[in-house]
């Protein structure tokens, strides 16, 4: 059985608290698990979460600040210890590569697994599944960062009562889709285009280009909002988004469900999150993330 999800293992910015983790997300796709971002603590919070080594296929870091990428150490070194057999990728910014290599080799520990370590230096396709390709665009934010896209290919949805009209069914159906036309009946005669699902990361950053193009049409976001709109002057001097603003890059970008995390430690009340993003306009389904929350993506359209 196919399941998409998000798995919230940490929420806080650059200090955690008592009730916050650092960073840390788990995107469940049909079979395979992407991790972004593994804070410190990650570990622990993926035991807490039910979320195994095993469950594991990719890693992806957005950029070498330690609230993001400080769990990596204990994440790769249990990947080792339980022997995944499968092949795991870790994507991160280029630049950085020198951070990636102290954090995987941190201590002495048996490696067991070969990570395939697939650096990011420019915007673009950095992999293709078939099952679905993964993008990355530039982030602004004062050491180089980049944010996460990862989109589906377009499907088609067969429609029974048009089926029944041109008389197809059975094996037929089958045929039809394989080979595009059966009997003079074309595969657009009896079907639409279902369109694939779109799930976009973006961490810290003030507001650019990249933000746009990772968020557009996408079904589910998730996006930092490390500071309340009336904060914005220390957003943008420290290279954050509001609340306030995340929630308009939402609705520009046509976005189903937002979700806000990587909250500064100075607020204690994450209800006003939720006000300021409704507040910007943006009426679709919301989540402010708590640590340990599963979020399903949406239903097809």
């Amino acid at each position: 059985m196919s399941v998409r999800e998000l798995v919230v293992l940490g929420t806080a910015s650059q200090v955690p608290t008592r009730h916050r983790n650092h960073n840390g997300y788990l995107l469940r796709w049909d079979g395979e698990g992407i991790l972004f971002d593994p804070g410190e603590g990650t570990q622990r919070q993926m035991l807490r979460a039910g979320v195994a080594a095993h469950d594991l296929n990719r890693i992806c870091v957005t950029h070498f600040h330690g609230d993001h990428s400080l769990g990596l150490a204990g994440v790769i070194q249990r990947i080792n210890l339980d022997k995944v057999p499968h092949p795991l990728t870790a994507h991160y910014p280029r630049s950085g590569q020198r951070f990636f290599d102290r954090l995987r080799y941190a201590t002495a520990y048996r490696e067991t697994v070969d990570i395939a370590q697939a650096p990011i230096s420019a915007d673009g396709v950095i992999a293709d599944t078939g099952g679905y390709a993964l993008h990355t665009a530039r982030l602004s934010h004062p050491v180089e960062s980049y944010g996460y896209r990862l989109v589906e290919p377009d499907g088609r949805r067969m429609l029974p009562d048009r089926l029944a009209a041109h008389g197809i069914k059975g094996p037929d159906v089958g045929r039809l889709q394989r080979e595009g036309v059966l009997g003079g009946v074309s595969l657009d005669d009896v079907s639409e285009v279902r369109r694939g699902q779109r799930f976009a990361f973006v961490m810290d950053t003030r507001l650019c280009d990249g933000v746009y193009t990772l968020a557009d049409g996408c079904d589910m976001l998730v996006i930092e909002s490390t500071f309340l709109d009336e904060d914005t002057e220390l957003a943008v001097e420290h290279g954050h988004l509001t609340a306030g603003q995340a929630a308009r890059v939402a609705l520009d970008c046509g976005v189903r469900h937002l979700v806000l995390t990587h909250f500064s430690q100075r607020y204690t009340e994450p209800d006003e999150f939720e006000r300021q993003a409704r507040d910007a306009g943006f009426d679709g389904e919301l989540t402010v993330a708590h640590d340990l929350l599963r979020v399903p993506l949406p239903k097809r359209r």
